[in-house]
């Protein structure tokens, strides 16, 4: 019983796991720290996410793509927001980090690290296609409301800025 409890967690993880951000797509819910845990009782997989915000539009698609990805792994899938503690930007994984810049988007300073906010810039982001950090604000929102548009000094490239939460 124990073994076939730990393979359904495992695959209700999994699958939970390898949902991507409608936004981001080059990104699971996983990395973002989106997904907070995953449990199975009774053949009913309960995926448990915390939103990045209140009115972030890809939430409810979101939590069909979750339900939907524990579906077609064989349980009934169900989401449960959880809102405390509140979702930060400190969650998004190293993994993660490196697959927004490699994507060309600089990935937040850590909020436990600096005194930025969502309305609010680090001084100075990496630019995430050279590294240099002679960066300037262009505009305070980019192609969402999480991210900013900066344009690097260095090689006169505009990039987007994850804030941070």
């Amino acid at each position: 019983m124990v073994n076939s409890v730990s393979e359904a967690q495992y695959r209700a993880h999994q699958a939970a796991a390898s949902v991507t951000d409608p936004e981001l797509p080059f990104i699971t819910v996983e990395e973002l720290g989106i997904l907070r845990a995953v449990r199975v009782e009774k053949g009913i997989a309960v995926a448990r996410i915390a939103p990045t915000y209140s009115g972030c539009p890809a939430q409810a698609v979101i939590e069909l793509s979750l339900v939907t990805a524990l579906n077609q792994a064989g349980f009934e899938g169900r989401v449960e927001r959880q809102l405390e503690p509140a979702w930060t930007t400190d969650w998004i994984t190293p993994e993660g980090c490196r697959k927004l810049r490699r994507h060309g988007i600089s990935p937040p300073v850590q909020a436990g690290k600096t005194v930025c906010g969502l309305f609010e810039s680090a001084a100075n982001p990496e630019c995430p296609l050279c590294g240099s950090q002679q960066s300037e604000r262009v505009s305070e929102f980019g192609s969402t409301a999480c991210k900013a548009v900066y344009r690097c000094r260095s090689c006169a490239e505009p990039f987007e800025y994850f804030k941070p939460i």
